[in-house]
């Protein structure tokens, strides 16, 4: 009796995926997980008394790097994801026009989230039948290929439980080239600021393409908690509240993110007491 039910329980899921498989054409030979019930690992839970010392850190991701082409991937870039997500309101935005954004100082309303890089302009065009010019209006949609950066703020801590330093993205901004309806750069203007953590589920459910493989696929949170990407600091935490860009320009600059790096990494080794 036992073994007829396993049997009958066998023939049925066979039949269930077969119907799948009727319904929804198969792009590869194996069957491929579904990443739509994949959920974020959860960070360990942190103690203040065990945080001996930290140090907030701003970065910014440019797409044009080779390490980060994924986040440009054309099928469905991550601005993408992160736009059409913000405009169902499934995912909360901040203002970026006020002071402090990112420390999430004003909820932006969907319909303003809707607005970003919508636009109707104005153009000359010739009528074919009377030949002469009329002004015709056209409206132009957000082009996530210009999309060219993302801003992250993270926080470096020294955690006495594990004696080991630590990294926790807080926020991620995404930043558009501005245009003018010429064409002509005009500036970076920061879409909204986004908690990180509001992002992690949304990020587990969408898989990055994978350059190296495509049989290893990882999702949108693991690149981001892993570190797979490259980026430049632009301003550590510091009593006048600067960016690096207000106190040094050109090769400076850089040089300035690359000692704020280099103390990062330094000062894990100097906490310890020998």
């Amino acid at each position: 009796m036992i073994k007829l039910k396993t049997i009958i329980a066998a023939t049925a899921i066979s039949i269930n995926v077969q119907a799948i498989a009727q319904d929804e054409p198969q792009q590869l030979p194996w069957q491929q997980r579904d990443r739509a019930q994949a959920q974020p690992i959860p960070f360990e839970y942190v103690r203040e008394a065990d945080v001996m010392w930290s140090k907030m850190i701003w970065r910014v991701i440019d797409v044009n790097q080779k390490m980060n082409l994924p986040l440009a991937y054309p099928q469905k870039p991550l601005a993408q994801l992160i736009h059409e997500a913000a405009k169902k309101g499934e995912v909360t935005v901040y203002d970026p026009a006020v002071e402090y954004a990112d420390q999430f100082r004003s909820i932006m309303d969907t319909d303003k989230v809707k607005d970003i890089g919508e636009r109707i302009d104005t153009v000359i065009q010739v009528d074919p039948l009377s030949l002469t010019e009329v002004e015709v209006e056209v409206a132009q949609h957000l082009d996530y290929g210009k999309i060219v950066k993302y801003k992250v703020k993270e926080v470096w801590y020294f955690d006495t439980k594990n004696s080991t330093m630590q990294v926790r993205i807080i926020a991620l901004a995404p930043v558009m080239e501005y245009r003018d309806a010429a064409g002509n750069y005009i500036g970076d203007m920061v879409m909204y600021w986004v908690p990180y953590e509001n992002l992690r589920t949304l990020f587990a459910k969408n898989e990055v393409p994978n350059p190296q493989n495509d049989s290893q696929h990882y999702s949108w949170d693991d690149l981001f908690v892993m570190r797979k990407f490259g980026s430049t600091i632009y301003k550590e935490s510091n009593v006048y509240d600067r960016n690096i860009q207000e106190y040094a320009t050109g090769v400076d600059a850089l040089l300035e993110a690359d000692r704020i790096k280099q103390e990062l990494f330094e000062k894990e080794h100097d906490l310890w007491n020998y």
